[in-house]
């Protein structure tokens, strides 16, 4: 291999300052601070530029918590969503963890061509379009946007007894879900999405659309929801 070669292959010069960080990081309890940059830059023999590119990307996936003016601290575990057959509501209070839903908006509009393809009716037709912001632990973690087919007398009143949206459509209106597609992908926070999740404009989220069928096939929900990359990791079951 020529030089120009191996110059071509080298790992960006941060990057073994990141691995660096994390054996540091590795040895830290949860909520524990990093030294201040400064003496962090010197310790690790680096630029205090190269150190925080390192940071930054700890911090997006999760690993740091960065807080202006105060510093770094070592982010706790990323919350675990088990995507089954069961609402986030459901999946959450198995991992021992008490979610609260902030409704914010709940509303009849007619399905435009796309919501109308996804939920299977007609364009034009009155569906309900439920806006939640999704919080843990005081964390705000997840907005989905639910898009729901017929007519759910009483929405608001069942959902704020209920809690969660699955329970509220198989007990109050025998529309349980019972199969479901899923597709994820990968997006950058608006600035709406970051103001309400607490993040920082363009910061990585996962993207997931849902569709779930009732036993009879018909759509139940189509739903988009985007999670703070840096606070969710998903596990598939089949």
């Amino acid at each position: 291999m020529t030089m120009s070669e191996s110059a071509q292959t080298a790992p960006p010069s941060y990057f073994q300052v990141k691995l660096e960080l994390a054996e540091l990081i590795g040895r830290l309890d949860e909520g524990m601070s990093l030294p201040p940059e400064r003496r962090l830059a010197a310790q690790l023999g680096t630029s205090r530029t190269t150190l925080r590119k390192a940071l930054a990307e700890l911090a997006a996936e999760g690993v740091l918590r960065r807080t202006q003016g105060s510093g770094n601290f070592v982010a706790p575990p990323k919350v675990v969503r088990v995507r089954q057959l069961t609402s986030l509501t459901d999946d959450l209070e198995a991992e021992g963890l008490q979610p609260v839903s902030v409704v914010l908006s709940l509303e009849a509009v007619r399905a435009d061509k796309t919501v109308a393809a996804h939920l299977e009716v007609r364009p034009g037709q009155r569906i309900h379009r439920l806006s939640r912001l999704r919080i843990v632990e005081s964390e705000p973690l997840a907005i989905e946007v639910a898009h729901l087919p017929g007519p759910l007398p009483k929405l608001a009143e069942n959902l704020a007894e209920k809690g969660s949206l699955y329970a509220t459509l198989r007990d109050c209106y025998d529309r349980g879900v019972t199969s479901v597609e899923d597709t994820v992908e990968t997006a950058l926070a608006t600035p709406d999405q970051a103001e309400l999740l607490e993040i920082g404009t363009g910061q990585p989220l996962l993207l997931f659309h849902r569709t779930g069928r009732d036993r009879d096939g018909r759509v139940v929900e189509w739903t988009r929801s985007v999670y703070r990359g840096d606070r969710f990791r998903f596990v598939a079951r089949a």
